[in-house]
């Protein structure tokens, strides 16, 4: 058989590449030690494994006065003692750790053979009872262990430490962080922090459904792959649809597809779901991310505004016992009611400038002096880069910056008494945007315009042609009742209820540079 041929791996039969002294020490032993398993007769890959209790459920149970109750509980070895006759290990899995005390002479013969072929990271079951050492510890006296998984690679386990209050600190031998994202099934198994963020990513993503199903909104499924792209101005993912020939992309919002619900009488709708923008990485963006959109008939952006303050309450409560929060080293005070600013006025605030009649060379002059190219924008573009570079790293606790000029807002409603404002608000925490939210637009007539507007934007600066949504605008031309609408970040959100700077570490396979292994 050839060495190209896809069984063999470094040009090695798969069982001679484990055993080849090409590779580490530890990976050598273990193959080994799965070889000895098999000689005496043992699966070294269970089927399964029924527990009675998790590991922190055992733990509590003899606290609770079962210290004669029988348990079976499972998990990872994270910690190994082999002092001749007997044997003490920590198993750890989600809930936590417990020790496990093993007695030569209180198990088969077979199962302490077992138990002495293991190593750390080895997924092991075992029987017995509970019981407390002379050191304090809540212990697990086996008398029956089964080998569930043989680990072929050791983790990077480093030492962990358990503080008074019971939380443990993990000193890991995991040091490259790089790798860690790469790895992330490495990173949760050696880190439980990185666990909680992602358990209280599920708690907060949970609460922010509850919210939305009690204030009596449906939550639908829109396409992810869609024939035109539209809702937000973002440069999209494409792909080709074989049987179809036709060209489709990853969404980049799926505004325009909840809408259309509206108008079918839905009153209340809202997804929580991936997007999709190729674009750049950086420390609050990644190519595919999660967004929380819904849309309320009859309502508008002042609706939307408590809405808001609502939302973040309802998952900062379901993961935190404070307003205040720690993110990117800055204080950060939740409570409500928010500040509210307009647009201008901000600017005004933080520049001394008056947008609204300065000229567009007066909007260049208050750009920072590293700003890329300024007498290549437009009013629209200067106006965004003054207020991200000049007002938002000041909006440290949660602002509500309302009244955004109309064409930075090509999907919201003009403002009631002033037509050259739209009736958007966005919210700034710590510097970040973190939700985004309207008075829709439902004239079909002016959408048609402002998405004629896009387009030519798109062909000015070369950008690949965005065909207009007919289809949208139809809908629109059924009737779109007035209805506010609000876009929220989860990640970020996510980021600032766990005290995370960087968006990759709350998301578990972040989108990576190509790495050659």
């Amino acid at each position: 058989m050839s060495t190209s041929d896809p069984g063999y791996r470094d040009g090695l039969p798969i069982r001679d590449w484990y055993a080849s002294e090409e590779r580490p020490k530890p990976i050598r032993d273990r193959y080994a030690k799965l070889e000895a398993l098999r000689d005496l007769g043992v699966e070294p890959y269970a089927y399964s494994y029924s527990t009675s209790h998790s590991l922190a459920d055992a733990h509590d149970a003899y606290e609770e006065g079962a210290d004669a109750e029988r348990i079976r509980v499972a998990g990872r070895i994270l910690s190994l003692r082999d002092m001749g006759k007997s044997a003490f290990a920590h198993l750890g899995d989600r809930s936590g750790r417990l020790q496990i005390y093993c007695k030569r002479d209180g198990m088969e013969e077979r199962e302490w053979q077992i138990l002495e072929l293991l190593d750390l990271g080895d997924w092991v079951g075992v029987e017995g009872s509970l019981f407390r050492t002379r050191t304090g510890e809540i212990t697990v006296h086996v008398d029956s262990l089964t080998l569930l998984s043989k680990t072929l690679r050791p983790l990077p386990l480093g030492k962990t430490e358990v503080l008074e209050d019971g939380s443990e600190v993990v000193h890991s031998g995991f040091a490259d962080v790089e790798m860690r994202y790469r790895q992330r099934y490495a990173d949760l198994a050696v880190h439980p922090a990185v666990r909680d963020t992602f358990a209280a990513r599920a708690k907060i993503v949970g609460a922010l459904r509850r919210f939305l199903d009690e204030q009596g909104y449906l939550e639908v499924e829109t396409p992810i792959l869609q024939p035109l792209y539209g809702g937000a101005f973002a440069r999209p993912f494409t792909t080709h649809h074989n049987t179809l020939d036709r060209t489709m992309y990853l969404r980049i919002a799926d505004e325009l597809y909840l809408k259309r619900l509206i108008v079918g009488n839905l009153d209340r709708v809202y997804e929580i779901g991936k997007v999709f923008r190729n674009e750049g990485l950086d420390r609050t963006h990644n190519p595919e991310f999660s967004m929380l959109e819904l849309y309320r008939a009859y309502a508008d952006y002042e609706d939307m505004m408590a809405t808001a303050e609502e939302l973040v309450s309802a998952a900062a409560a379901a993961v935190l016992d404070r307003t205040v929060v720690e993110w990117n080293h800055q204080t950060v005070d939740l409570s409500t009611p928010w500040k509210r600013i307009s647009f201008h006025d901000a600017i005004r605030e933080f520049t001394d400038l008056d947008a609204r009649v300065a000229s567009l060379d007066d909007l260049r002059k208050a750009l920072p002096e590293d700003a890329d190219r300024p007498e290549e924008l437009d009013r629209s573009e200067l106006l965004d880069g003054l207020f991200s570079s000049r007002v938002e790293p000041n909006l440290v606790n949660p602002t509500i910056v309302f009244d955004y000029p109309i064409e930075m807002s090509p999907l919201a409603k003009p403002k009631r008494g002033d037509p050259e404002l739209a009736e958007r608000f966005e919210v700034i925490v710590g510097g970040t945007e973190l939700i985004n939210a309207f008075s829709e637009l439902n004239d079909p007539i002016d959408q048609w315009d402002r998405f004629a507007a896009q387009a030519r934007a798109r062909e000015d600066e070369k950008l690949e042609p965005q065909s207009i949504d007919v289809d949208y605008v139809r809908a629109l031309e059924y009737g779109l009742p007035p209805t506010g609408g609000l876009g929220l970040g989860v990640d970020r959100l996510v980021m600032l209820l766990t005290g995370q700077s960087a968006i990759r570490d709350v998301l578990l396979y972040p989108v990576l540079r190509q790495y050659d292994e």
